[in-house]
């Protein structure tokens, strides 16, 4: 096979590599009633006049399957910790005992499980659609190639391997969030 053509198809599918990871990064945010450090990833806090993740300031823990405890380094940001958790809208009462921040995760309703699966089947699908999309790029790409009807039949082949491999791939993702979502 000829390099621009490789080349071609290597660059395809990083795209479709990328298209998956963007799909675990949004399965992350999508909760699944259990407590995790990932569902506060997003919050910021006020420290020193900088937005800073909340991370970077206090140490972010599951004590069991319905409680995150966020121990601050410096005592004094356990109220301004609690302002970020409530502003960033997540739905979680923060609760401070001069010590910690402590959140009670709430059961997730089965209607609310229904929506998240609904959410993810979404991400899956848009994924997807972002996997045939780079398909439909790189076959135009090899169009524009000089090369053989045999080379570039071939090439095409490839590619499409490829995004039934990533579709796949996305689809299994997508079964395993929402057994995740769907258990209590």
């Amino acid at each position: 096979m000829n390099e621009e053509v490789q080349f071609i198809i290597d660059s395809v599918e990083e795209k479709m590599q990328n298209a998956i990871h963007h799909l675990e990064a949004e399965f992350v945010n999508i909760r699944a009633g259990k407590a995790t450090p990932a569902m506060l990833a997003g919050v910021k806090v006020e420290y020193y006049g900088t937005l800073t993740p909340l991370s970077q300031v206090a140490n972010v823990n599951t004590i069991d399957a319905h409680t995150i405890t966020v121990q601050p380094w410096e005592k004094q940001l356990i109220t301004e910790i609690e302002k970020s958790i409530m502003a960033a809208n997540l739905g979680f009462n923060p609760m401070n005992n001069g010590e910690s921040v402590i959140i009670n995760v709430p059961i997730l309703t089965e209607e609310r499980r229904r929506e998240l699966a609904k959410q993810a089947k979404s991400e899956s699908e848009m994924t997807k659609v972002s996997i045939r999309n780079d398909r439909r790029d790189g076959n135009a790409e090899l169009k524009k190639l000089d090369i053989s009807e045999d080379m570039l039949a071939n090439a095409e082949l490839d590619i499409q391997e490829l995004t039934d491999k990533y579709s796949k791939k996305a689809d299994d993702m997508y079964d395993v969030k929402e057994k995740e979502i769907m258990t209590v």
